[in-house]
């Protein structure tokens, strides 16, 4: 089973994440596509302002299956080797998927702010369409 991150790859927090998650799966069951590809989002009708509401996971194999946000962020956690747990116990507190909510959309409305900008827009080893880009950090 394989599934599309759909990242801000001009965020600093983001493209952290990115290289975290780059390096646990090295390409197993995690592809990547930035923000600011619209070529390749436009495959799945992502527009620019469907990502303003935060990263985006798609299931590689049924496409319409998709977690945005906190949503997507407690999914991929759920697809890490003992995830589950991790996230089963955080779900399991009275009040905590409230909170995590609410705390994924302060950063992710205040990113840049927090965390910087980076100057040119990173991309993934792992890239989606297969033709990642030569030169990325």
């Amino acid at each position: 089973m394989s599934y599309y991150v759909i990242y801000d790859g001009n965020c600093n927090l983001c493209v952290t994440l990115v290289k975290f998650l780059e390096t646990l799966d090295q390409g197993r069951m995690f592809l990547y596509a930035s923000m600011q590809d619209e070529q390749t989002l436009a495959q799945w009708n992502i527009t620019s302002q469907d990502c303003q509401q935060g990263m985006i996971l798609i299931d590689a194999n049924a496409p319409e299956r998709r977690w945005q946000g906190s949503d997507a962020a407690e999914e991929i956690g759920k697809l890490l080797p003992l995830g589950s747990l991790f996230v089963d116990a955080y779900r399991a507190i009275p009040g905590m998927k409230w909170a995590g909510d609410r705390f994924y959309e302060q950063i992710r409305d205040n990113r840049y702010t927090l965390f910087g900008k980076r100057d040119t827009t990173y991309q993934s080893t792992y890239c989606v369409d297969g033709g990642c880009k030569v030169g990325h950090d």
